[in-house]
């Protein structure tokens, strides 16, 4: 039998962000007619992850593919989720589950970050903060920087990293970085999945910076982002039939 999907955001206070996950995975059902696909989430969203896969068990499945709607692989790709896989597997015998690679900085994504910006206006003076989440896991931020630069190449505009939380530079040293290159008129591309209290927040600083900043949507529920999230689903499948089954 085919594997659910469970795909695994990592929830949020705000509601917009759960039902933006929602969305996304409706687009997934779409995408994958006969699949079964689960929108599952670590924290403060529900259903959370571990009841989706207790679920599951109950159900007679034996095994599962969970993929992280994750941006980055840091604490919570590293650490959180291996550890609720662990819970839920030592509780369930027999249960196979396979966590595939997050989505991470995925060529089709970057196209959809970058196409959130056609609708801004480009003077002379202007650049792009790149907005992320940030981490402490200074290889995820690095991935980020590495996205800008590129970016910057591409866009023949300066582009600055800027993180939310964790990390350096903050939206405000961001913006002071790209003022000292001559900018006046700020971009704010979105390295985010769904709106919440993050995005937010990056919006009122940029807009501190510059009164007519340009603020752009999240990824969302593009079907390009749910064909990555397929394809994410498919490889770890793979994995998944070349490990042999648990005595």
């Amino acid at each position: 039998m085919t594997p659910p999907l469970v795909a695994v955001a990592h929830g949020s206070r705000d509601p917009r962000s759960a039902a933006t996950v929602r969305a996304l995975v409706d687009v997934v059902r779409a995408q994958a007619p006969g699949l079964d696909v689960h929108e599952s989430f670590l924290d403060l969203s529900e259903p959370r992850v571990t009841d989706v896969l207790r679920g599951l068990y109950a159900q007679g499945r034996r095994s599962a593919v969970v993929v992280p709607l994750l941006l980055g692989s840091a604490f919570h790709a590293r650490i959180d989720l291996p550890a609720l896989v662990d819970e839920v597997t030592a509780e369930c015998p027999g249960f196979r589950i396979q966590v595939s690679d997050v989505l991470g900085a995925d060529p089709a994504l970057q196209a959809v970050a970058l196409d959130r910006l056609a609708g801004a206006r480009r003077r002379s003076g202007t650049g792009v903060l790149l907005s992320a989440v940030g981490s402490s896991n200074p290889e995820a931020n690095a991935v980020v920087a590495g996205l800008a630069a590129r970016w910057e190449k591409q866009l023949g505009l300066p582009v600055s990293e800027a993180f939310a939380s964790a990390a350096q530079p903050d939206i405000p040293a961001a913006a002071e970085r790209l003022r000292a290159r001559g900018v006046r008129h700020l971009i704010v591309a979105s390295w985010f999945l769904a709106p919440g209290l993050l995005p937010d927040r990056i919006a009122l600083l940029a807009r501190d910076a510059d009164p007519g900043a340009f603020i752009a949507e999240p990824l969302a529920d593009d079907p390009r982002v749910a064909d990555v999230v397929i394809g994410r689903y498919a490889a770890a499948v793979a994995g998944l039939l070349r490990t042999p089954q648990a005595a």
